[in-house]
């Protein structure tokens, strides 16, 4: 069952018109949520991230559009559907039908869609660059929006090349994220990520990463430029998004990585999910 505009409906009466937006123009955002023991992990960061992105792609946000009533819709699907374990939801929000590339409207539908997801650490994980195509720099890319061509093609370079990823790069060659998550960097007491500016997505996982380290009393964080080449000189490589915490990189190309502060890290972000903060 889904959630479409409150209403709770089977999967395939769901019907996507010819003038739907988000279908031919990419005209909308969403978020990807993690669920666990029924709690929505990191919600609050995410329903802010959620609202910061509708505004600013001028989308006219209804006022019952809280984050209490956000919640309860995604709950209430969740009790509709028989999943067990963790769950991941999908929260689309859509400017609606009609117009060309100038809406007729700013108001919006949502679409609220429930899986269940088994996701562990992988013990080894590849990654190379992805050069086809790059990411732009711009303030647009730290929104989540449906425009993920790039991240598309990424992907199936990287299944077709046997990696479990591909790092993405922006128009001056530096490091942006990879396909879908976050990219962290160790070398020796400095960890550093790609900045904003560099255009990688604004993620909830990034945020409580930098938290965790700026925290620390041994460790320094970092939101910088990065080159390809600061990847071959360091100690340590590993990713995060909201649904698979962290994953500690151990190849790429032939560099071998220690995985040590990333499961470190893994641990305490562990702790914040089950903390909710």
């Amino acid at each position: 069952m889904l959630n479409y505009n409150g209403d709770l409906v089977p999967f395939d009466d769901v019907k996507i018109t010819p003038n739907n937006r988000a279908f031919k123009y990419g005209d909308s955002v969403f978020e990807t949520i993690k669920i666990a023991n029924g709690k929505l992990i990191f919600f609050e960061d995410h329903y802010f991230r959620l609202m910061a992105s509708m505004r600013m792609l001028r989308m006219k946000i209804p006022l019952e559009f809280t984050l209490e009533f956000l919640e309860e819709e995604i709950l209430k699907t969740v009790q509709v559907n028989t999943f067990q374990g963790n769950l991941r939801a999908r929260l689309s929000v859509t400017r609606k039908d009609g117009g060309f590339y100038t809406p007729i409207t700013n108001k919006v539908d949502y679409l609220i869609e429930i899986q269940e997801i088994d996701y562990e650490t992988k013990s080894t994980y590849r990654i190379d660059l992805y050069k086809d195509f790059y990411m732009y720099s711009g303030h647009l890319s730290t929104v989540k929006s449906n425009n993920k061509l790039v991240n598309t093609l990424a992907s199936i370079y990287a299944d077709e090349n046997e990696l479990d990823n591909c790092i993405l790069l922006n128009e001056r060659k530096g490091v942006v994220e990879v396909a879908n998550a976050t990219i962290f960097l160790v070398t020796g007491t400095v960890i550093r990520t790609p900045s904003l500016t560099e255009g990688c997505l604004k993620g909830i996982s990034r945020g409580k990463v930098i938290s965790i380290i700026d925290k620390s009393p041994t460790y320094t964080i970092e939101e910088t430029t990065i080159s390809p080449f600061d990847i071959q000189k360091a100690d340590e490589v590993f990713i995060t998004n909201s649904i698979i915490g962290i994953q500690p990189v151990t190849n790429y190309r032939k560099k071998e990585f220690s995985t040590v502060i990333g499961e470190k890290l893994m641990m305490s972000l562990k702790i914040l999910e089950v903390a909710g903060i």
